[in-house]
C-alpha cells in the first residue's frame, strides 16, 4: 500500500514532515512567506489586499507587549509566532476547526513545538504567557472583526470580548501586499533574536 506524503517543500528547500516536525527544516523565510499569503477571516475583508496572518501576528505582538506589562523578547517572539504553524496548515476559522476536530490541535501543537525549539523558545510556553496572548489575539480579532470583516460592534463584543480601549490606543488594522508584510515579519523576527543573544 503506498504511503500518503505528508511532507511539504518549502520554498528554502527544506522538507518539512508534518507530522514528525523537526526544528532543523524550519526557516523564518518560509513562515514569513506562508504566513504573508495566508488570508484571516477566509479572505472576507474589505480592502484591496487580503488581512494576512503576518500582519494580524505583528499587531497580536504589538498587544501582548501592553497587555503583558514587561518587554521580555523571548516572550514578544513567542507573540509574534502565536499562529506560526500556519505556514504550512493555513488559517482555518474557528468553527472549522471545532469540525475537524482534534487532530488539527494535535498538528498545531507538534509544529509549534518544533517551531518554538528552532527559536530557541520552550516547546511549550508558561500558562500565564500563553493566556496574554491569548487575550491580544482576542483584542486582534475584535479590531479586525469591526475595522475590515463586517461585524457590528456588539457583535464583536460578544463573539471576543469588549476590549479595553487603551490597548488598542494608536493601533489599526494595516493591509498591505503580502511581499511588504513578508519583510515586516522577518525584519521583527530578526530584531527579537538579536537581542536575545
Amino acid at each position: 500500500m503506498k504511503q500518503t506524503r505528508a511532507w511539504q517543500r518549502m520554498l528554502s528547500g527544506r522538507r518539512l514532515d508534518l507530522l514528525d516536525p523537526t526544528p532543523v527544516d524550519i526557516e523564518i523565510e518560509d513562515i514569513a512567506h506562508g504566513l504573508a499569503f495566508v488570508a484571516r477571516w477566509n479572505g472576507q475583508t474589505q480592502g484591496d489586499y487580503a488581512y494576512s496572518v503576518a500582519e494580524h501576528s505583528l499587531l497580536v505582538e504589538q498587544l501582548f507587549e501592553r497587555i503583558s506589562a514587561k518587554r521580555d523578547p523571548k516572550w514578544l517572539l513567542a507573540a509574534l509566532l502565536h499562529d506560526a504553524p500556519e505556514y504550512v496548515i493555513g488559517d482555518m476559522i474557528s468553527p472549522v476547526k471545532a469540525a475537524v476536530g482534534p487532530g488539527y490541535g494535535a498538528l498545531d501543537d507538534r509544529l509549534t513545538a518544533a517551531i518554538h525549539l528552532r527559536f530557541g523558545l520552550p516547546a511549550q510556553i508558561p500558562k500565564e504567557i500563553k493566556r496574554q496572548i491569548k487575550a491580544a489575539d482576542k483584542v486582534s480579532a475584535w479590531m479586525e472583526a469591526v475595522e475590515i470583516a463586517g461585524f457590528s460592534t456588539s457583535e464583536a463584543d460578544k463573539f471576543f470580548g469588549k476590549p479595553k480601549p487603551e490597548l488598542m490606543g494608536g493601533l489599526a488594522i494595516t493591509l498591505r501586499p503580502p511581499k511588504e508584510v513578508r519583510q515586516a515579519y522577518t525584519d521583527r523576527v530578526a530584531l527579537l533574536l538579536e537581542e536575545l543573544k
